[in-house]
């Protein structure tokens, strides 16, 4: 059985169409939940304001995925990590950062000081622009070295991070008391400086636990190309 399976992957076109098959992305139900999770979070948010500057980043995500999904379609790994995205947005949209509930019980069961969902946020801003970054990197042979390749997408995660947090000053500074729910700091004074880090640790942790199987998609999109 193994050895008739192994014998149909030896055709390139077979192999290519097996492939094809692993990376094919069920695009009817990603725009599905996307919308499900965006029009919930649009219904009745604790701040409005809050709300339009939190789901911003994934109503423009979501534009550019589908200008490019023709001429550059990414792995199945990267949609799914940025629909994971997009819907921590929302989250947070909805019920701003520093109210969602789940994160409130968790701070009273074990007697934190605030209500860290804006750091699961930060951790994912690091997170999902690393493997983005590295699909980019890789498909369009940026650059060659895998040590470098790194490096650089962990810069690039730290600038992401950077410019938001310049965003939030900027959006703080000319809306005044109304982007406090926005800004979350919950009277954490290093809280700037702690997004930041969470941004890093999610690079980092995206390229450690994610690039074997990132390779493998990125494989599959390659052998589907060649054919």
């Amino acid at each position: 059985m193994v050895d008739s399976f192994s014998h149909i992957l030896k055709s390139p076109r077979r192999e290519a169409m097996f492939l094809q098959k692993e990376i094919k992305i069920p695009q009817v139900v990603w725009s599905s939940i996307f919308f499900i999770v965006l029009i919930w979070s649009g219904i009745h948010p604790k701040d409005l304001f809050t709300w339009f500057l939190e789901v911003a980043p994934a109503l423009i995500g979501f534009v550019l995925l589908v200008a490019t999904f023709k001429k550059f379609r990414l792995t199945n790994l990267v949609y799914v990590l940025i629909l994971i995205h997009c819907i921590i947005l929302m989250i947070g949209g909805h019920y701003t950062y520093a109210e969602v509930p789940l994160f409130n019980w968790l701070r009273d069961v074990l007697d934190l000081e605030r209500n860290n969902y804006d750091k699961i946020g930060h951790l994912a801003q690091g997170f999902i622009p690393a493997m983005v970054a590295r699909e980019i990197f890789i498909r369009k042979s940026v650059i060659a070295g895998a040590s470098w390749r790194n490096f650089l997408i962990v810069c690039f995660c730290l600038a992401v991070s950077a410019f938001y947090e310049l965003i939030e000053w900027w959006v703080a500074e000319l809306s005044g008391e109304s982007a406090e729910a926005f800004l979350g700091t919950q009277g954490y004074v290093w809280d700037t400086q702690s997004d930041m880090a969470m941004a890093l640790f999610g690079a980092i942790a995206a390229l450690v636990l994610l690039s074997k199987a990132h390779n493998r998609q990125l494989k599959a999109i390659s052998s589907n190309s060649a054919v």
